[in-house]
């Protein structure tokens, strides 16, 4: 399974915000977004206080892609 957050990113541009305005209100690192940007998995604390800054839940900035097995 793969974790995209492309709701995320769509919810920024919503909000006029950029990825460094959302590090700084959420109070996580530049790394953080760096790792987000790719697909890379991050914890739940992280994913709480991105919820908590943009006043929104979890599946409205992240949702899993069940991978291809066939």
């Amino acid at each position: 399974m793969t974790v995209s957050y492309k709701k995320l990113w769509k919810l920024l541009i919503d909000h006029d915000m950029k990825k460094k305005d959302l590090a700084k209100a959420a109070g996580i690192s530049d790394y953080t977004i760096t790792k987000m940007s790719k697909g890379e998995n991050v914890t739940v604390d992280i994913l709480g206080k991105i919820c908590l800054a943009l006043n929104c839940n979890i599946d409205d900035i992240m949702e899993f892609i069940p991978d291809d097995t066939k």
